[in-house]
């Protein structure tokens, strides 16, 4: 058999979701090293794997991605539900700072069972105190994803989490993107622009711009910070960094609420990656977000971690729609503002975007092989008038049966192939009675 007709994965008689948004059915679809190499109809497909998946029943997608998670909140579920504000301060911070090496371990094996069993095959971290670890699972699970230190030195912050001094957190930044490979890469992070000194936040921004690597940090998330970055800086956050030189490497800013007319042309101009997190935003805010698409923002969706409700980004997709047409639709009488095809692309392509892997995200020849197949057979499924609809309707994480990333099977059939998911439920178990405070916390 000639080299060329080989393929380390074959999907057969795929029905898949076409970077327009159309649902075509009847084709093959051949991956290898990593990519997908061919889509062809099933009646010309003379290619031959080891590993073979049918399609019947089955949608094939891009894999989600979450553009914004706290993988150290893992073991915060549940916690910060009806929560005064400001919660990052009082509960998040506080309770960050006391996890261990053997907690981080299990938050971040927790996540990525969670995140391979929700369909979710790429992530942008925020950072915690032991991102070298973080790594370590994500590698061994076969995520993709971009890890960070996220980097603090307010007096305020416990002094685990504190950086002792500006060099030592730009140095250990530059440690960690010596460290990571693969589908893994480096992001320069800080808490938030209010919450750091201006000595680091250039810093940070700065080592982004000479390392090439790109930046991300909460920005615009309440309206205090604003009020309180005017009052510090005098401007609004993005005209600042702009105007101080900072936006010059790629930047993803997650959460983005409240944002000025003079904002959003700065982030247009500069092509900032915006992130919203519908379930964790909702009670500070809605975003502008028709508008930034307008302006030609790339715009994606994040959980902002397990602790804000869970890692399933189709739930935030469904969420988002309600969010938007409340919000922003019933003012104008559009009640299609967010339309299902632009939430799709934001869960798929645009999270390609927050993540800056060009080609990620869509289903063509040459883009990266991360993608899902969901069960379309499910009772609230089917039947249906327009499946796209449908799936931003009623579908969620449970109902993607296969995970691919980069290539490689990382679930079949609902059965997790790089976690052993007894142990991680085992030894998550054993932690909690262990570690009292970690279910007693306050």
């Amino acid at each position: 058999m000639p080299d060329q007709l080989r393929c380390d994965l074959l999907l057969t008689n795929a029905r898949y979701l076409a970077p327009d948004m159309a649902i075509v059915s009847g084709k093959a679809v051949a991956v290898k090293d990593g990519r997908i190499l061919d889509i062809l109809d099933q009646d010309a497909c003379s290619y031959q794997a080891d590993t073979v998946l049918s399609g019947s029943g089955l949608l094939w997608m891009p894999g989600l991605v979450d553009g914004h998670l706290h993988t150290s909140q893992q073991l915060l579920r549940g916690r910060l539900l009806d929560e005064k504000p400001v919660i990052w301060k009082r509960v998040n911070v506080p309770f960050e700072s006391r996890l261990d090496e053997e907690s981080s371990r299990l938050s971040a094996e927790l996540a990525a069972m969670e995140m391979i069993s929700c369909g979710t095959t790429g992530f942008v971290d925020a950072g915690g105190k032991y991102p070298e670890i973080y790594a370590g699972v994500y590698q061994a699970a076969g995520l993709r994803g971009r890890l960070s230190v996220m980097t603090n030195d307010n007096p305020f912050c416990p002094g685990s989490l504190r950086a002792p001094s500006v060099p030592a957190a730009v140095d250990r930044l530059r440690a960690m993107k010596g460290a990571l490979t693969g589908p893994l890469k480096p992001i320069y992070s800080v808490t938030t622009p209010t919450a750091v000194s201006e000595e680091l936040l250039r810093a940070v921004f700065q080592a982004a711009v000479e390392d090439g690597v790109p930046v991300e940090t909460h920005m615009n998330e309440y309206a205090s910070e604003v009020t309180d970055f005017i009052e510090r800086y005098g401007k609004r956050p993005f005209v600042w960094l702009e105007d101080e030189g900072l936006l010059a490497a790629p930047m993803t800013a997650p959460h983005c609420i409240f944002l000025s007319q003079e904002e959003t042309a700065v982030m247009a101009r500069r092509q900032v990656r915006v992130v919203h997190c519908p379930f964790s935003n909702c009670g500070k805010g809605a975003p502008p977000a028709p508008q930034l698409l307008a302006a030609g923002i790339p715009v994606s969706l994040g959980t902002d971690g397990s602790a804000h409700g869970g890692l399933d980004l189709f739930r935030e997709m469904r969420l988002f729609r309600g969010v938007m047409n409340v919000t922003r639709g019933v003012g104008t009488a559009d009640s299609c503002i967010m339309p299902a095809e632009t939430l799709l692309k934001m869960a798929t392509h645009g999270g390609g975007l927050a993540l800056m892997e060009p080609g990620l995200g869509v289903m063509e020849p040459g883009a990266p092989a991360d993608l899902i197949a969901l069960d379309t057979d499910a009772p609230h499924l089917w039947p249906t008038q327009n499946l796209v609809h449908t799936l931003v309707e009623s579908a969620s994480g449970a109902d993607v049966r296969h995970t691919i990333v980069n290539g490689k099977l990382l679930m079949r059939d609902r059965e997790l192939l790089t976690i052993d998911r007894d142990r991680v439920r085992w030894e998550a178990g054993r932690l909690f009675a262990k570690q009292p405070w970690l279910r007693e916390w306050k």
